[in-house]
């Protein structure tokens, strides 16, 4: 006895089956690999008898299902699909992302709200604690902001804290970023979220391996974590405790062969301690957005030089007056920041995270010590 479409879904069987071999219990990522080296499509393994069927290795509770499915579910699903803004990619479509692939366990498909041509792009994942400084919450966002000027595609889970401020700074630009979710794609989660999801709809895409309805279980989001990884050439950890859910994903990242970066912080604070226990392990201390540029470069196919150029779009000429303050008092020659403070008139935090985004433009450089210098940029935008 084989699986019959209802007449309705007929003309969606392609899609159909996909959706019924993502909707069967005790079915997972490697177990469909296998029934497409076999069948080579969802739809020709549904038409199977029982026995060939099963002779993929199918639980018997899989092939139950398959002879009475809940058609009702998958209708629900083809009708979320028919919204132009909608896909479904699975692991056959050209537009799944290369690096996914290539790990140990891809996800059979992908639901996607949003363009789906941004998956196929070079990603960088950002992510980090839930309840970040402000330091870090800035960090995450100028790093965004300057990895997305230069080419590529921030990618991070949604999460409060660090995730939403990646995903912010990267929209600040105008440009895409990749949103991958532990639930359904008809729910937002976290709930205060709600308004960001429908930024990156509209500017990149949201992505989850779960079918609609899914709930946010706490067993979904280390799988969502090893997709931000996979679709990544290299993770960034912003801040995290020793026990954070970010070091899942930086673990992962290793896993799969992928770089791992992290940003030192003070020792005095607590959501510094998972990034330098990451360091002692093997990941790079990165200071600077274009450190990233640089050791990806190779893979990438591109530099600091030019992702400096790409990121100065107009942006060099529109620094407000602390911004112009803070440059005028500082010199060619390294310079600390009590001097810069004693100079300014501002206080010790803002001129360190003035310093911060003036650094990722390229208006100035840091030195040894903790001293800083004007950069190449930041002449040309007195001399202008």
């Amino acid at each position: 006895m084989t699986t019959v479409l209802p007449t309705a879904l007929k003309q969606y069987a392609d899609e159909a089956a996909w959706l019924l071999l993502i909707r069967a219990p005790r079915l997972g990522p490697g177990r469909i690999t296998t029934i497409l080296e076999t069948f080579h499509t969802p739809l020709e393994f549904i038409q199977a008898n029982r026995k060939q069927q099963a002779a993929t290795g199918v639980a018997a509770a899989t092939l139950d299902y398959l002879q009475a499915p809940e058609w009702e579910r998958v209708e629900q699903d083809l009708q979320w699909l028919q919204q132009p803004e909608n896909a479904l990619v699975p692991l056959t479509d050209d537009r799944y992302p290369l690096l996914l692939r290539d790990i140990a366990d891809p996800p059979a498909a992908l639901f996607v709200r949003g363009d789906s041509s941004h998956l196929s792009r070079l990603q960088l994942a950002i992510v980090g604690s839930r309840n970040p400084t402000a330091t870090g919450r800035e960090t995450a966002q100028e790093f965004a902001r300057y990895l997305t000027g230069a080419g590529l595609v921030v990618t991070s889970g949604l999460a409060a804290g660090i995730d939403g401020a990646a995903h912010s700074g990267a929209l600040a630009t105008g440009g895409p970023t990749i949103a991958v979710v532990g639930t359904g794609l008809d729910r937002v989660y976290p709930a205060e979220h709600h308004e960001l999801a429908h930024r990156i709809a509209d500017q990149g895409a949201l992505v989850s391996e779960f079918p609609l309805g899914t709930q946010p279980f706490p067993g979904n989001f280390p799988k969502r974590n090893r997709l931000i990884s996979g679709m990544s050439l290299g993770t960034l950890v912003v801040e995290a405790t020793p026990r954070s859910g970010s070091l899942i994903t930086a673990r992962l990242a290793g896993e799969q062969g992928r770089e791992v970066f992290a940003i030192p912080g003070s020792i005095h604070n607590p959501l510094a301690r998972g990034c330098h226990a990451l360091i002692r392990q093997g990941a790079k201390l990165v200071e600077t957005a274009a450190d990233i540029i640089e050791e990806l470069g190779p893979l990438a196919g591109f530099s600091p030089e030019s992702a400096a150029t790409s990121t100065s779009g107009g942006t060099r000429h529109e620094l407000d007056s602390d911004y112009q303050t803070l440059l005028e008092h500082l010199d060619f020659s390294p310079t600390s920041i009590d001097t810069l403070v004693d100079r300014s008139g501002l206080t010790v935090e803002t001129v360190s995270s003035m310093l911060l985004l003036l650094e990722l433009q390229g208006y100035v450089s840091s030195a040894a010590g903790g001293l800083y210098t004007r950069a190449g940029a930041e002449s040309r935008l007195l001399a202008d």
